[in-house]
């Protein structure tokens, strides 16, 4: 397998940042699906695959999600032109049967099995993160956040209880306003160990 350039490390880690200023450009549902594509072959556990994403990008589900977000996150959340609730399925091993066609019975690994929530919340982020990298390599910016109430959007978006939030991404073009100096990262010694 090839190296990719650093031109394209560039656009996916090295230069890209978190934008909390949006340019009006829409972002068309066709590049969402064709992310969406890409990213779902990012590895899970089993292939279970528990991530959910209602794209949110009408005027009236922004209205909907607004009252969730925290202060600090409202203003710039409501400009983005697509706001991305990453979630998961907590009945995923449904879909097991498809997703593992090789593992009859694979259902049976999941379902009912205690710590389950560890293993859909790990999966599901994982999946996000895939997201994220492919939207940034498609030529979108991302900016991920935790400011918001969880319990909001569940009953606003996933009234039924299957589905429950992770976390929210806005999506678009983005600009340069209040964008902050790149924050410093830890060094690998400060980070890692090799045993």
């Amino acid at each position: 397998m090839s190296t990719l350039s650093m031109d394209a490390l560039g656009q996916i880690f090295l230069e890209a940042r978190t934008r909390n200023g949006w340019q009006d450009k829409p972002v068309p549902e066709a590049l969402l699906r064709e992310i969406y594509d890409i990213a779902k072959m990012g590895p899970t556990t089993a292939n279970a695959q528990p991530q959910r994403i209602v794209f949110v990008s009408s005027p009236a589900a922004k209205e909907k999600l607004k009252p969730a977000l925290s202060e600090g996150n409202r203003d710039k959340t409501m400009k983005a032109p697509v706001v991305a609730i990453f979630a998961y399925d907590t009945r995923f091993y449904e879909h097991m049967d498809k997703l593992l066609p090789h593992a009859p019975g694979a259902r049976s690994w999941f379902e009912g099995t205690p710590g389950l929530e560890t293993t859909m919340l790990r999966n599901a982020s994982l999946q996000a993160a895939y997201f994220m990298i492919a939207a940034r390599a498609k030529g979108l910016d991302c900016g991920p956040m935790s400011g918001f109430d969880n319990s909001m959007v569940n009953a606003a978006f996933f009234p039924d209880g299957r589905y429950k939030s992770n976390f929210i991404c806005s999506l678009g073009h983005g600009t340069d306003e209040r964008l902050f100096g790149r924050s410093p990262r830890l060094d690998f010694d400060e980070a890692c160990r090799v045993v």
